[in-house]
């Protein structure tokens, strides 16, 4: 197969090649009007190759020619080579900047190549030029909510999305799009009241009743969340991170048991889901489990040694068995990952009153004086935190076509 492709592509190449010798041959007796027209006939039948090197040989008799440019830019893209697209489209802004459609098509190879903040640029200054009612207007606030929300600015993302969803009655990927931005923006009651048009949809979805658990959690609802939770559980079993934020929900609510079980379900799904093995790990301490947590809060390590809770778990381990010295370098560190963390310092505190350090022993327990327990984070931030891949603007892009 690998050589077949091969062979495709050299004959493919080979045949632009002759087409531009063809070219260059006849060129004496062609004008620059003739090569312009065999160029656009190319493209219009659909020679992606032929086209390029004709508009190409067509530059070498105009040189500041913008339309040549601009259809180049355009064959790029149509060939899903957005950063190549992007200079060609610049260029002929430069020589002919009142071009028609060539800002936006320059906007949209900036947006599906990633460049979202430039492309930002280009969608607010033709948002002005256009009248506030018009389809075109709302196309460009829906890739500016878009593009917003690719760079996780949710706060200006949430009323372009609005826009957007209010104009589609069914459309369920811009409105999960809308909900994500309304959690990063902490407007949480938007999160509810988006999810109840999901529901309205008649759209069993998985996602979407995470996010209202998350938004539900943010508002101290933890019951609430839990409910939503397990919702997102019966509508989609293998959804990533969904046992996850089930069990870590449980695991506040210290029900460990049954934190225990999900986070096993997780791993199932995603093998190396760091926090799930952590947490799998710290539920078997709360159940005098040690044999269990030992192998899992270990893993949890080998795939993320930045895990507070991890050293936690690891040096109260290493205490109950008795290895004070590992336990000591456990405690550390996790107190250099997070200061603040009276649990830490506590710790700290009664292995060195155990070890006959009454100073060091003194001291820990001062700043677990000054310090208040530290409290759980919301299921938000541990989701946020398990790395798992989210769609981006910058994919859902590839819906709009360039014009």
């Amino acid at each position: 197969m690998r050589v077949e492709m091969r062979m495709r592509r050299h004959v493919s190449a080979c045949h632009a090649l002759l087409l531009l010798v063809a070219i260059s041959v006849n060129c004496p007796s062609q004008t620059a009007a003739d090569l312009q027209h065999k160029a656009a006939a190319l493209e219009q039948a659909g020679n992606t190759a032929g086209a390029t090197v004709a508009w190409r040989t067509f530059l070498k008799l105009q040189p500041t020619n913008a339309e040549a440019y601009a259809h180049l830019g355009l064959l790029e893209a149509q060939q899903e080579h957005y950063r190549e697209a992007v200079p060609l489209y610049k260029k002929a802004l430069s020589l002919k900047p009142s071009m028609p459609g060539l800002k936006m098509n320059l906007g949209l190879a900036l947006f599906k190549a990633g460049d979202l903040k430039q492309a930002v640029q280009i969608f607010t200054l033709l948002l002005k030029t256009q009248p506030p009612a018009s389809p075109e207007a709302l196309r460009l606030k829906t890739l500016l909510g878009l593009a917003y929300y690719g760079q996780q600015l949710y706060a200006p993302a949430v009323p372009l999305l609005k826009e957007a969803t209010a104009s589609d009655a069914q459309n369920l990927q811009f409105r999960l799009f809308l909900a994500h931005s309304c959690l990063g923006a902490k407007q949480y009651q938007c999160v509810l009241d988006v999810y109840r048009e999901i529901l309205n949809l008649n759209a069993e979805s998985a996602e979407a009743a995470m996010l209202a658990g998350e938004a539900l959690d943010e508002m101290n609802d933890r019951e609430g969340a839990t409910q939503q939770f397990r919702a997102a559980v019966k509508a989609n079993p293998q959804e990533p991170n969904v046992h996850f934020g089930l069990g870590y929900l449980l695991w506040t609510q210290a029900q460990y048991e049954e934190a225990a079980k999900e986070f096993q379900e997780e791993l199932a799904i995603v093998p190396n889901h760091a926090q799930a093995m952590l947490y799998l790990g710290d539920s078997h301490i709360k159940l005098s489990n040690p044999e269990a947590a030992l192998p899992c809060i270990k893993k949890a390590l080998e795939l993320d040694f930045r895990l507070e809770l991890a050293h936690l778990d690891m040096g109260i381990l290493h205490a109950d068995a008795g290895s004070k010295q590992e336990a000591l370098r456990e405690f550390k560190t996790a107190a250099q990952l997070n200061p603040n963390n009276v649990n830490v310092h506590w710790r700290l505190a009664r292995l060195y009153q155990s070890m006959g350090n009454q100073q060091m022993a003194a001291l820990e327990f001062a700043k677990t004086k000054s310090l208040t327990k530290s409290a759980d984070d919301s299921v938000f931030s541990k989701l946020k935190k398990s790395d798992v891949k989210k769609e981006s603007a910058e994919e859902t892009g590839r819906t709009n076509s360039d014009k």
